[in-house]
């Protein structure tokens, strides 16, 4: 599918998102405001078995449809692809009839990057070892190392404390 659209009134046609450069690479980003429980891309690619998957050494871009059949995204006219993932996503794969469509979540408004999770099976694999990238996590992670700061310099306050006071 491609890359969804609309038609404004002057009769130019303005696309719902593009790809561009984000914190993990690629993204994909609204061009303009996307409402809650609309579709916005088919993540698309040749449909494999399951058993052929396994012949696949490193494949990032599969996508099981279910407990017989996968999609392979790997195709970069498959624009879903590039759509990143977060622990706090504004979108979702539903998927039907062995389609997988990707749908808002939330009101997502222009400029937002398009994520949804990748699953705890992929997380695992391909996320976990570098460490997750999304909003939620780095802010988490900015909390733990602001949390540390501050009992490092409690820890300082205290020996310099106990340093004067035992100073004759």
């Amino acid at each position: 599918m491609p890359a969804r659209s609309i038609r404004k009134a002057n009769g130019k046609i303005a696309h719902l998102f593009r790809v561009g450069r984000s914190r993990t690479g690629l993204g994909v980003f609204a061009t303009g405001p996307i409402r809650k429980n609309s579709y916005i891309v088919e993540y698309t690619g040749p449909l494999l078995t399951n058993a052929e998957c396994e012949e696949i050494p490193d494949n990032r871009y599969l996508f099981e449809v279910n407990a017989r059949w996968t999609i392979d995204g790997s195709p970069r006219k498959n624009v879903a692809r590039y759509i990143n993932h977060s622990c706090r996503p504004n979108a979702d794969p539903m998927i039907r009839d062995r389609r997988i469509r990707i749908k808002a979540i939330k009101n997502i408004a222009a400029g937002d990057e398009i994520t949804y999770d990748y699953g705890k099976d992929h997380f695992n694999a391909y996320i976990k070892p570098k460490g997750c990238r999304c909003d939620k996590c780095r802010e988490k992670r900015r909390k733990e190392r602001a949390e540390v700061r501050a009992a490092n310099a409690r820890k300082r306050k205290r020996a310099g404390r106990a340093r004067l006071a035992s100073a004759p």
